[in-house]
């Protein structure tokens, strides 16, 4: 389910988005209607409150299932305040519809089309059990990027690598091209992953698995402290397994 930028001219400029791989949401294997199976339920670990279907209150950006990305706050980078901002449908749609009409973009999230494509696919989200929260990035008060928080221990993705509890997720995309092919990517890959672990303390690993064709985001990934870890023959694209491990976040 988008791109990064790892030197001074590669850029996540399309993102790591799902693409039509397993959490394409909305797709043939959506994120949000995967069923929790005995192995899934074993991954969450003894004690978890495991949600089945109801929508946490406040919606997904109170999702208790990512400890409420809602209220991480902002984050200070080398390219200004950054701030992650729950998506409202209503707020936000015609912005993130002319990004994903973006031919860079188009080819990685193939969400091209009119409004109403981009609106099922956050709606999707937004009326889901809170595995999947899409968010605004917001840099220095001005929304520029869109991202996608999810429990990759939860998502199909979890059938094509060895998960373990709370694995969290990301896909991004840069949405102007002013702001791409000049590092910004790669600095906010580091602190949406940095939000992350600070904010879900039970999760040790944040996941991505960009496009390998997408070699601008693998790059950025790179830059930001993942490590790549495999190469996935997911139902539609052949992806990159990249994570970055709590354990190494001051080594990387």
């Amino acid at each position: 389910m988008p791109p990064t930028d790892a030197s001074p001219g590669s850029d996540t400029s399309t993102g790591t988005g799902p693409g039509p791989g397993p959490h394409l949401v909305g797709g043939a294997e959506d994120t949000l209607d995967l069923r929790l199976t005995e192995e899934l339920v074993a991954l969450l670990g003894a004690g978890e409150p495991v949600a089945t279907g109801t929508r946490p209150p406040g919606g997904a950006g109170e999702s208790a299932l990512l400890d409420s990305p809602a209220g991480w706050g902002a984050a200070g980078t080398s390219a200004g305040v950054f701030q992650l901002v729950p998506v409202r449908v209503e707020r936000d749609l015609t912005l993130i519809s002319r990004w994903m009409n973006d031919p860079a973009v188009a080819a990685f999230w193939e969400l091209a089309g009119p409004e109403s494509v981009t609106a099922d696919h956050l709606r999707t989200q937004l009326r889901g059990d809170g595995r999947s929260v899409p968010c605004l990035g917001v840099l220095d008060g001005v929304p520029m990027s869109y991202w996608e928080l999810y429990r990759a221990d939860l998502d199909p993705l979890a059938r094509h690598y060895p998960a373990r509890p709370h694995d969290t997720g990301l896909h991004l995309l840069i949405g102007g091209v002013a702001d791409r092919g000049r590092g910004i990517g790669t600095t906010l890959l580091r602190a949406v992953s940095e939000l992350v672990l600070d904010h879900r303390p039970h999760c040790g690993r944040v996941i991505a698995e960009p496009d390998l064709r997408n070699t601008p985001s693998v790059s950025a990934f790179l830059s930001a402290g993942f490590r790549f870890s495999a190469e996935l023959d997911l139902p539609a694209k052949r992806a990159a397994l990249m994570i970055r491990e709590r354990a190494l976040r001051d080594l990387l």
